[in-house]
């Protein structure tokens, strides 16, 4: 089966193409909290940046696609949720962002948008 899904071995270590999105899903997961803490650093107060949001979905759904190729109910159960808040932030933080640059009106020497 390994040989399928194109395993080696490095550093004593199985890899195949799922661990590597397990990996990828870990990277993603902690550089929100990376992110984060520089973000509040510069403006010395909490800052939860777009970015945040943004590693905290991707890292939980490739986390949950590893969870769910190693069928491990435990692992399945801690992300198959996660991203419901994840995207309703991002939902939130487009929302506001329209809203608050509204479409700029057309410039009056050029044609209107059509």
């Amino acid at each position: 089966m390994n040989e399928i899904l194109g395993a080696t071995n490095w550093l004593g270590i199985q890899w195949h193409p799922m661990k590597v999105v397990g990996w990828l899903g870990n990277l993603l997961f902690f550089s929100r909290f990376l992110i984060q803490w520089i973000a509040s650093e510069r403006a010395k107060r909490v800052v939860v940046p777009i970015a945040f949001w943004y590693c905290s979905l991707l890292g939980s759904l490739l986390l949950l696609a590893y969870a769910l190729y190693k069928r491990d109910s435990v692992f399945i159960f801690a992300y198959v949720f996660t991203w419901i808040p994840y995207g309703r932030n991002l939902y939130f933080a487009y929302r506001d962002r329209t809203k608050s640059h509204p479409k700029r009106a057309p410039h009056p020497e050029l044609p209107p948008d059509s």
